[in-house]
């Protein structure tokens, strides 16, 4: 089986779990905006929610595994005993680590809340942030044992299972919104707190509770045994504490600068429901980038740790490169579709209940910068890793100080001088400028560090994709003319124009490749129809 062949088919069964979990977790948002809608609450709701959750995502999303596999590869081809004791060892000292800032966060909640609404003008007004970052907290314990949990399994190539743990989480809020379910629960709280959000932050950590012990049995299976086995001076210990330390930072950009981008929305300038129209529109940007982007990077890591391991450079380089052009070959076009049919995806999604037409209309501002940064997204989840695989956690921290730098200076410009016209849209711009800054840049460093990416072949690649999406986006906005003349008012009309708009969009995305000969869709077929690939191609170093 080629390179290829393993990244898409490994690729291909995360896409499943993830695209699953997205629908759960478009459900899970659409019952919080139906409750919430993008009143105080809501905007409560996000910024408890977002402190546990960033860690989650820098631990999850990354820096767990970018940190613990290439280490943990090194111990494969030794001793089963000697194997299971440094995983246990991990474990038992990832548990104390995140014990402690778990009592942390809970008894420093006042604090944090305050950092997070910097820009506010009545700290008052967020106590509830504060209730409910004392309830949510705790999650942070259990998803960092997952993100381990999920490293561990992901270096023996076991991907559905790890992808498929979020679907529980989003399963948990979605059964604590439900009335017959939230409704006792907050009859017991004080009456200040009363609100769906109180469940909601019970279900936040119920799930990452469930999305750990759903992996424990086939980690026993494995070999782990959760032995009591705590050393902080064991090597292999140390030496995954050196590469997750920066890689908090580095991996996790994208996300701090979503935090960053919340705290800006908290400015008394910012209309109310700056944060959750921010908050969900990075959820409908993540569907795109989680989809695909996150998947294939989750299957590179470990091959591009073998291949670090082995010394096999050339082949490493083969291995990015070929998954930076499949990416892009989705994050693009979608990138482009979201910019052009935010407006009606926004309010078919989610205009309903408390989420008014206002609340859309704030939303798809938010989401038409945040689409802009779609393709820098997806590329950073793949450029960081192949930084990680040659242990090498400096290079993307520097770059990431730098990237965050930028970002608060641009939202400080934009608040200051660019409000009137960017109004809530200035911190995702932000974002998505800081994103091309920190990929460009790393690109080249890891040209540098490795030599030539083929960038002449990458590009061109590029060119076609840019291409291919530049005629999807001249259909879809004049079908968009036409659904706007044709007044449909009835929802499934609406959501069935909706869908025609992106089936369509699709078929001349595809077909414009085609005439343009992409190869990248000869490669994604191939690996549909369980057809063998050609051996990684030459690629032409210019």
């Amino acid at each position: 089986m080629t390179e290829k062949r393993k990244i898409l088919k490994s690729a291909s069964v995360i896409t499943l779990a993830t695209l699953t979990s997205r629908i759960f977790g478009y459900l899970r948002d659409q019952r919080i905006t139906l409750l919430l809608g993008t009143s105080l609450a809501a905007d409560s709701f996000i910024l408890a929610f977002q402190l546990p959750n960033l860690l989650r995502r820098l631990v999850g999303d990354g820096s767990m595994t970018a940190s613990f596999i290439p280490v943990f590869s090194g111990y494969l081809g030794r001793p089963s005993a000697e194997l299971w004791r440094f995983a246990n060892r991990v474990f038992w000292a990832l548990t104390i680590l995140l014990a402690g800032l778990t009592m942390l966060g809970v008894a420093f909640s006042p604090q944090l809340i305050r950092m997070l609404t910097l820009f506010g003008k009545n700290p008052g007004q967020w106590d509830l942030a504060v209730y409910l970052n004392r309830i949510i907290f705790p999650f942070l314990f259990f998803i960092g044992l997952s993100a381990l949990a999920m490293a561990i399994l992901n270096s023996f190539h076991i991907f559905g299972l790890p992808a498929s743990t979020p679907i529980l989480f989003n399963l948990s809020i979605i059964i604590l919104s439900l009335g017959f379910v939230y409704r006792p629960i907050i009859r017991l709280v004080p009456e200040a707190y009363r609100t769906p959000a109180v469940a909601l932050a019970l279900g936040v950590v119920i799930g990452g509770a469930l999305q750990f012990l759903m992996q424990v049995p086939e980690l026993v299976r494995k070999g782990m045994r959760f032995l009591p086995s705590l050393s902080f001076a064991d090597p292999g210990v140390r030496k995954v504490g050196r590469l997750l330390a920066p890689g908090f930072f580095g991996l996790g950009i994208y996300q701090i600068n979503f935090i960053v981008d919340r705290i800006f929305a908290t400015s008394a300038k910012m209309p109310r429901g700056s944060v959750m129209s921010l908050y969900i529109a990075s959820r409908v940007t993540e569907l795109v980038l989680g989809v695909y982007a996150i998947s294939v990077a989750t299957a590179i890591l470990p091959m591009m740790a073998h291949q670090a391991a082995a010394r096999d450079y050339e082949t490493l380089k083969k291995t990015f490169t070929f998954a930076l052009r499949i990416v892009t070959f989705i994050a693009l076009p979608g990138a482009v579709g979201l910019i052009i049919l935010r407006q009606p995806i926004i309010q078919i999604l989610f205009q309903h209940g408390q989420f008014s037409a206002e609340s859309t209309q704030l939303t798809a501002q938010a989401l038409l910068f945040y689409a802009a940064g779609l393709p820098p997204f997806a590329g950073l989840k793949l450029i960081v890793p192949a930084f990680y695989s040659t242990q090498d956690t400096r290079t993307p921290v520097r770059i990431a100080a730098c990237a965050l730098g930028l970002n608060i200076g641009l939202n400080v410009l934009f608040l200051e001088f660019l409000f009137s016209k960017l109004y809530n849209g200035g911190p995702p711009l932000a974002s998505s400028l800081s994103a091309y800054f920190s990929f460009f840049l790393l690109f080249w460093l890891f040209r540098e560090r490795l030599g030539r990416l083929g960038a002449r072949a990458l590009f061109g690649s590029f060119g076609k994709v840019l291409a291919s999406s530049a005629v999807m986006g001249v259909a879809c906005y004049a079908m968009l003319q036409f659904a706007a003349r044709a007044g449909i008012n009835v929802f499934f009309g609406r959501a069935a124009m909706l869908a025609v708009m992106i089936v369509a969009g699709l078929l001349v995305y595809l077909g414009a490749a085609r005439l343009l000969r992409c190869k990248e869709i000869d490669e994604l077929r191939e690996i549909l129809r369980g057809a063998e690939l050609p051996p990684a191609e030459t690629v032409a170093m210019g």
